[in-house]
């Protein structure tokens, strides 16, 4: 097949599939776009690479502050602020229920007065201060649980089949040969084989979770067709995964599908303060293995990668051996800049993140900022396991992924900004009124129209209640018509 005609072919299909989606909802907000948008350019590429305006890697065309990319997410950014007004969104009860988060933005924001880069580091926190609002869009609709689902779905029916158009019948823009072994490796429609696979990564966990929260219901007709969706294209994330050869995805995808099915068993509805406490003591459990006793080379042996982790464990020594504020860091995401950059460069050429997430954190914002974050991420799971009665699904996904990101960064640099960063966004962040059951979300006093409230009751005639409901049997329907006959 010719690659233009490949590319026609994956456009219409994907407008019959947008059109005649059997998971599509009447009703559905169209403001929903916007966070679909914004997880579309993080998880794939920025639009100047998209329109050829930019040539060069992700991380040049985001950083640099390339004019038609901050003009995108400026206006997604504006647009999602009206959005937010229009809804009367409740800006006091959000920033009360999210301190730690809160917190940990302010302190960023106050980087800028010790940053060598202050313009830039304003810039960056200003852009991700417009992801947080643009995930409040999904968050503050109607029905926050589709929202989340029409979000999620909506980006994985526009990356994966893409991304597989992509390496089949555009190899200049779809492959790329790997900097270390040098073969061939699938970058579909991201920059890199790590950030396809974190885009198959939440393809997979998206798909594996909708079809666990809906499979109770797989005998309804309109259920079979979504999960036939669902296994179509799981098998086609399946493909892109083993193409890309993404360890660290691989692995994460199967802790987050553990995670999905042990959410959904009723022992963690009858135990949910065992696991509550089991989760992150695993984690703890791990993290003390792989530092003191040295496991993850055991691990990534086990899964054929080299035990350096691809000579992470060189940067990272090199990263711990130069000279930074370990009480305030660098500034807010400024560190990989000017002279910094030039000296880690004249001993590892083109490393531009810290390939791990808690590291990253701390030579940025130090060890304040990073206990700000951990406050955060603590915060969040408690938010996540008081969703486990009034909003399961809820909480089955926001602790794969919170999970999830627990083990991706110890190997990758994953907060703040990237798309399992988003994902807890939309699942681990406290919104007034949150719940599962859109019914919830309405007072009691408001039916139809906003605003619209149910007449006062009119009070009862004294002794009304005893003379014609207790001194009276009651009369059922077929002794009304035989008195009527």
């Amino acid at each position: 097949m010719p690659p233009s005609l490949a590319l026609l072919v994956w456009f219409l299909l994907l407008l019959v599939l947008l059109c005649l989606d059997p998971a599509k909802k009447r009703g559905t907000s169209v403001a929903l776009w916007v966070p679909v948008l914004w997880f579309f350019f993080v998880g794939t590429r920025m639009p100047s690479q998209w329109l050829a305006v930019h040539i060069g890697t992700a991380a040049e065309a985001f950083e640099d502050a390339d004019p038609l990319n901050r003009n995108v997410f400026l206006v997604l950014t504006l647009v999602a602020i009206g959005i937010l007004m229009v809804r009367s969104f409740n800006w006091g009860g959000f920033v009360a229920r999210n301190v730690f988060l809160m917190a940990f933005l302010l302190f960023a924001l106050m980087s800028v007065s010790w940053s060598d880069f202050p313009l830039i580091t304003f810039k960056r926190w200003f852009r991700d201060l417009g992801a947080y609002l643009v995930m409040l869009v999904a968050l503050s609709d109607p029905h926050p649980l589709e929202g989340v689902r029409t979000v999620l779905r909506r980006f994985c029916y526009l990356a994966v089949p893409l991304s597989i158009v992509l390496v089949k019948y555009f190899p200049d823009m779809g492959r790329s040969y790997d900097e270390w072994t040098g073969a061939v490796v699938a970058v579909g429609a991201a920059n890199g084989k790590n950030q396809l696979g974190v885009a198959c990564l939440v393809a997979g966990v998206f798909f594996f979770w909708d079809t666990v929260t809906r499979w109770p219901d797989r005998a309804e007709r309109r259920t079979k067709r979504i999960l036939l969706v669902n296994f179509i294209f799981m098998a086609m994330t399946v493909w892109l995964l083993n193409f890309c050869n993404s360890a660290t995805a691989n692995v994460c995808l199967a802790i987050g599908s553990f995670m999905i099915l042990v959410a959904a068993t009723k022992a963690v509805k009858r135990h949910p303060t065992l696991f509550k406490v089991l989760i992150p003591a695993c984690f703890v459990c791990y993290v003390t293995l792989a530092y003191w006793f040295n496991i993850n080379a055991y691990l990534v042996g086990a899964v054929g990668r080299n035990p350096t982790l691809t000579n992470r464990t060189f940067i990272w020594a090199t990263l711990f051996g130069m000279t930074t504020n370990p009480l305030i860091g660098t500034g807010y995401r400024s560190f990989f800049l000017g002279a910094r950059l030039r000296e880690l460069w004249l001993v590892i050429h083109g490393v531009m993140e810290a390939h791990n997430g808690y590291l990253d954190l701390y030579l940025n914002l130090g060890i304040i900022g990073l206990v700000l974050f951990l406050g955060f991420l603590i915060a969040s799971y408690r938010t996540i396991w008081d969703r486990v009665r009034t909003a399961p699904a809820f909480a089955s996904l926001g602790l794969a992924i919170w999970t999830i990101l627990l083990f991706y960064n110890v190997t990758e640099a994953g907060f703040v900004g990237g798309l399992l960063w988003l994902i807890l966004m939309l699942t681990g962040i406290d919104v007034p009124g949150l719940t599962e059951d859109p019914s919830r979300n309405v007072s009691p006093l408001k039916i139809g129209a906003v605003g619209e409230q149910l007449p006062k009751p009119i009070p009862e005639p004294a002794g009304f209640r005893n003379k014609f409901t207790t001194d009276r049997p009651s009369l059922s329907a077929h002794s009304i018509a035989a008195r009527k006959t």
